[in-house]
This record gives C-alpha cells, sequence and structure tokens, in this order.
C-alpha cells in the first residue's frame, strides 16, 4: 500500500513490510495537534506517536514517542548513554531528516540518525508514526519500526 509515495513508504515497500497508510486531516499548529490527528484516525491516542530529533551531548538522535505526552530528556539521554539532551534546531532537524515539522518520519530519513522508541510502543500491536508528510501516517508493527531504524527502546516519554 505504498500510495502515498514519501521515503518512509518507500522503506516499507523496499522490505516487503506489512503497513497501512492513513491520511488525515489536522491544522499543524493546533494546540493538541496528536491528540486530534489519534481522533482523527480514530485511534487511541497511545498508539499513536512522534518523531522528535534532539541533540544528545551534540550528537543528532531521534525520540520516537507518544503523542499524549512529553519527551523526558533526561531519560532520553541516559538511554542513550549520555548525559545531556536537548530539542534540536528545527531547520537542522529538518535538513537532516529530509522532512519537514509536522511530517518528520523515523523512517526512510536522509541520514540515518540513532532511534529511541519509548517502550510502551512494545504493547501494542501497530503503532502509528508519521509516513514523512503532514497529514498522512503509517501504521505498523512497532517490532517492524524498532528493526528498520535499528531503534533501542526505553522509557523516555514524561506524562
Amino acid at each position: 500500500m505504498a500510495g502515498q509515495g514519501t521515503p518512509a513508504t518507500a522503506l516499507l515497500v523496499k522490505q516487503k513490510v506489512v503497513h497501512s497508510t492513513h491520511p488525515y486531516d489536522v491544522p499543524v499548529d493546533s494546540p493538541r495537534y496528536g491528540a486530534e490527528v489519534a481522533a482523527a484516525l480514530g485511534v487511541e491516542p497511545g498508539r499513536v506517536f512522534k518523531s522528535l530529533i534532539t541533540e544528545v551531548d551534540g550528537a543528532l538522535t531521534v525520540a520516537v514517542v507518544p503523542v499524549t505526552g512529553e519527551l523526558d530528556l533526561k531519560a532520553l539521554a541516559a538511554a542513550v548513554g549520555g548525559k545531556r539532551a536537548a530539542m534540536a534546531d528545527r531547520t537542522l532537524a529538518e535538513r537532516t531528516t529530509g522532512y519537514v515539522r509536522g511530517g518528520i518520519s523515523p523512517l526512510g530519513q536522509r541520514k540515518r540518525l540513532p532511534t529511541v522508541i519509548d517502550s510502551s510502543a512494545e504493547s501494542h500491536s501497530t503503532v502509528y508514526v508519521s509516513a514523512g508528510r503532514r497529514g498522512l501516517q503509517l501504521q505498523l508493527a512497532p517490532a517492524d519500526l524498532i528493526r528498520l531504524t535499528a531503534a533501542t527502546t526505553a522509557p523516555i516519554a514524561a506524562a
């Protein structure tokens, strides 16, 4: 089901990973963006994950957390053996991943970055992440997401 071609969907098709795409219409500047995306998709918000580009000790790192919570920067730093984590500069994040804010996918990024996925993802049969474009989500098994991003899992979300 490539349908809406992005580098993320192309990667899934190439790797023959079972997935589906789900378009939605939520304004990117909505204050409750993640919750509204989950509502538009008709799924439990804890199954929808956002990809955040961070810097851990100066190295770009992808953090994938449920849209229902925030990223615990200290937990992220600890998960990758670092001391300090902060959100990355938006322009640097977009240039490095090849995606725009609100559409950054953990899959098919221009440059492969270390990735940490919140361990809550493993409790779901499928999860939703950005397909690499605003208004489009991917549904896939968390094991496939972890494998294709070479991610580690850790409790990095703060409620």
